[in-house]
């Protein structure tokens, strides 16, 4: 038993969700996404990904699924061309606080009201709803490219195949997905432990609050692929000195006996409508 793990992890579990809010927005502790953490960055790494597959962010309508709160990425893509940014988080609201940084440079496209910072609806639409509702409800019109990073993993299970045909029926007929997906266990030291634990242990006593629903490539195929007639799943990271190591303990439904698939960390779907 790895009490290194399991105690953090059982701590993580029971976090009130608040408290992990007020953490993960300080960074403390708990880290945040990259495109909270470096938004230029994650900005630059969408664009350049794009343009690999002969697509560009100019002139198109982008739709950012889990943007975390802050508006920087948004920024940084209308700065690269978009012509409007859709910024959708079901569970993080705004934070004024680090979108005030954003001002002295970014006036043209964000509003201060008080002590907020709102976006400027002609190039920024911010959408707090769970992603369902806004396609069926038609909150904002189709988009052209829908981007995430880091958001996949933290679906849940039940949710996952309605979430992706949502997204897929917001966007337009030749649009395209990028998605980057983290597979690894979040206590980052420990990549593969999750895939130890039955479900049953896994969901009453240690998956996060954040949610890691232990989805594998194969799973992911599946999904996107009932969804869009062209998908290309890229592995990014894989380590397969790691799994080797607790391949014993690995619960057989993440097993498929390639340790190349089974080794996978970090990938990236592109995903095409037609």
């Amino acid at each position: 038993m790895n009490l290194r793990y399991l105690l953090p992890r059982l701590a993580r579990h029971f976090l009130p969700e608040r408290l992990t809010r007020f953490l993960l927005r300080r960074g403390w502790i708990i880290r945040p996404g990259l495109e909270t953490r470096e938004p230029a960055l994650a900005a630059a790494r969408y664009a350049e990904t794009l343009a690999a597959h002969g697509l560009t962010l100019a002139g198109k309508r982008v739709l950012v699924f889990g943007y975390g709160g802050r508006f920087a990425l948004g920024v940084d893509l209308l700065r690269r061309g978009a012509a409007h940014v859709v910024l959708c988080d079901r569970f993080a609201p705004p934070d004024h606080r680090r979108n005030r940084d954003l001002l002295p440079a970014a006036q043209d496209c964000l509003l201060a009201r008080g002590a907020e910072v709102w976006p400027r609806p002609e190039f920024i639409t911010l959408v707090q709803e769970d992603i369902r509702t806004a396609a069926q409800k038609r909150l904002f019109p189709p988009v052209d490219l829908a981007l995430s990073a880091s958001v996949f993993e933290h679906l849940p299970a039940a949710d996952m195949d309605g979430i992706t045909a949502a997204l897929a029926a917001l966007t337009l007929p030749g649009g395209a997905h990028l998605h980057f997906v983290d597979l690894r266990d979040h206590f980052f030291k420990y990549p593969f432990e999750m895939l130890t634990f039955s479900e049953r242990a896994w969901r009453n006593w240690l998956n996060p609050t954040s949610n890691l629903n232990r989805f594998r490539l194969g799973d992911y195929r599946q999904v996107f692929e009932s969804h869009f007639p062209q998908v290309e799943m890229t592995v990014l990271e894989r380590d397969e000195a790691a799994f080797a190591r607790l391949r014993s303990r690995v619960r057989p439904g993440f097993v498929t006996g390639d340790d190349q698939t089974d080794s996978v960390t970090q990938m990236q779907v592109l995903a095409r409508r037609t």
